[in-house]
């Protein structure tokens, strides 16, 4: 079952950052929560307000986990004062081909956004794992609150949302639950994209269960399950889960 909202709200309600939101309260390890307000996962920091910063100075946000590719960051910088911000970039590039093919003239349609939707969950696994290894070694040096991000929150950020929760236990139903509250939260910044169909905009802004599934596949059929995805690819092993249980999730006196 999923954590109830009774204790705190799971978005922080941001004016700059609409896809800004809590991954505690979920049951982990041993009935454990993950702790409120110590991990967070967004959409890019660079249109917070100054009542946004106040409010994320309040809950001391000081570290900060970019996943853009080098043009977005460039575009959008973040804007938290204070805040520690590590590039650990997953360029968007499948995204930016399909685009460049619908500049060229090629019709789009819904099928072909969602097989490169899915390519681009493929390589998150096939191609950027050093990006998600160098996550979780930041998560084990300290536990003090931290944010990570892409543009959208979605895609990279989801993917990265997904190996962090089962890394301390959460269940598969809640992960994907956890995964698909962007599409009840996020605010899309309409980009330029002249002639695209409503329809493969409108799966191109959000997110499926089919996208995750995807990486989930490979994972599963390259490395044998996400178990052993973590231990072996990405250094979080037996040791490293139960650092990161005593770390992130809530203890007997809690």
């Amino acid at each position: 079952m999923s954590a109830p909202l009774c204790e705190h709200s799971r978005s922080l309600h941001l004016q700059g950052a609409t896809n800004f939101r809590d991954l505690g309260g979920y049951i982990g390890l041993d009935g454990r929560r993950v702790r409120w307000r110590r991990i967070f996962r967004s959409d890019h920091l660079g249109s917070l307000t100054a009542a946004d910063a106040a409010l994320l100075a309040g809950h001391q946000l000081r570290r900060v986990f970019d996943l853009r590719g080098k043009q977005e960051r460039t575009a959008a910088p973040c804007v938290l004062p204070q805040a520690q911000v590590h590039s650990l970039p997953v360029e968007p590039s499948l995204f930016v081909r399909l685009m460049q093919r619908h500049q060229a003239g090629e019709t789009l349609d819904v099928p072909i956004a969602l097989h490169a939707m899915q390519q681009t969950y493929r390589g998150f696994i096939l191609d950027n794992t050093a990006s998600y290894r160098s996550l979780f070694e930041h998560l084990l040096a300290s536990n003090a609150p931290l944010v990570f991000h892409c543009t959208a929150g979605k895609d990279r950020t989801g993917m990265a949302a997904a190996l962090i929760l089962h890394a301390l236990g959460v269940s598969r139903q809640d992960v994907m639950q956890d995964y698909l509250l962007t599409n009840q939260f996020l605010k899309v910044r309409h980009a330029d994209t002249p002639g695209v169909p409503d329809d493969v905009l409108a799966l191109l802004n959000s997110v499926s269960g089919e996208f995750l599934a995807a990486a989930f596949t490979v994972i599963d059929d390259s490395h044998g399950g996400v178990d052993a995805y973590l231990e072996t690819q990405l250094g979080v092993g037996a040791r490293q889960r139960s650092l990161l249980a005593d770390m992130y999730l809530t203890g007997p006196g809690d």
